[in-house]
């Protein structure tokens, strides 16, 4: 196999990617330390980016947005019930949200703020602009808390569909809080989330600073057995040849969900909700077979 084409062409665009970042810092420098005066803007100037570039490669009927995911306890499918012992439940603000907007409603919309239910979410990132030691214990559990308001098999194993693609990403790293190295912080701090019960989809997919390295989920075996039913994580350091790398495993993990056969059986989201209320019965009127 050889895929030099595509290896040169990722990587000159991801350095475009963090060029135009540095450009940003260029234009509103911070007077005494590193990266742009204005700290807020510039952490949502990082997120913009990576949202651009995510919906210049990603198909039509995928949308790059912001918000929130809404489960409502309601009717699915044509007539499943599952939830009717549920509430309603919401996740916390998303930094970005890949949706099935083709196929999928939304709620309301923003501009790219939305609101929006679990059924269409293929993929969902959060975006630090500096990557803390800090930030992964409450990044992952925000993830987590999403993942299983994202889970809409009820439980079924002929419902069961994919979960969404889960990722934390920085454009650059600041993991030095202790003399622990980086890839083993994170995985610690994996062991200590990830307790069970949780399956596969809830665990995070990608966590790295795209323009230096990355922790990755590697997809289980076709076969599960008690054996290796395990998550394995792998650590990958980039080089300014190897830039692709990062966001490469970005598009190939959300376009994994997106195409996978599970997600292939589309069923109507929870979308409409009527009080219960008697209804008077007016009469029966027949009708005949259709032609």
């Amino acid at each position: 196999m050889d895929g030099q084409r595509l290896r040169e062409f990722w990587n000159q665009e991801v350095s475009a990617l963090l060029a135009v970042y540095r450009q940003f810092e260029t234009l509103l420098p911070h007077p005494v330390t590193e990266g742009a005066e204005h700290r807020g803007e510039d952490g949502r100037y990082v997120e913009v980016l990576i949202r651009s570039y995510l919906q210049k490669y990603l198909p039509r009927d995928l949308e790059v947005l912001t918000g929130f995911v809404l489960r409502p306890a309601v009717k699915t499918g044509k007539n499943d019930r599952a939830r009717s012992k549920d509430t309603d439940a919401h996740s916390s603000q998303l930094d970005i949200i890949v949706y099935d907007t083709g196929t999928y409603p939304v709620f309301q919309r923003m501009g790219d703020t939305v609101i929006v239910p679990p059924e269409g979410v293929v993929a969902v990132l959060s975006v630090k602009k500096k990557l803390r030691g800090a930030d992964i214990a409450a990044e992952c559990k925000a993830l987590l808390n999403v993942s299983h308001i994202c889970r809409c098999d009820q439980g079924k194993p002929e419902q069961r569909r994919r979960g969404p693609f889960l990722a934390l990403v920085g454009a650059a790293a600041e993991l030095a809080d202790s003399a622990v190295a980086k890839e083993k912080q994170i995985f610690q701090k994996l062991e200590e989330i990830y307790t069970p019960p949780v399956t596969f989809d809830d665990m995070v997919g990608f966590i790295g600073d795209l323009s230096g390295w990355h922790v990755f989920k590697a997809r289980p075996p076709e076969k599960i057995t008690e054996q290796n039913k395990k998550a394995k994580y792998r650590y990958l350091e980039q080089t300014e040849e190897h830039l692709h790398h990062g966001f490469q495993f970005l598009l190939s993990g959300i376009l994994s969900v997106y195409y996978d056969e599970t997600r292939r059986n589309i069923r109507r989201p929870g979308y409409t909700a009527f009080p219960k209320m008697p209804a008077t019965h007016l009469g029966d009127i027949p009708f005949s077979e259709l032609r």
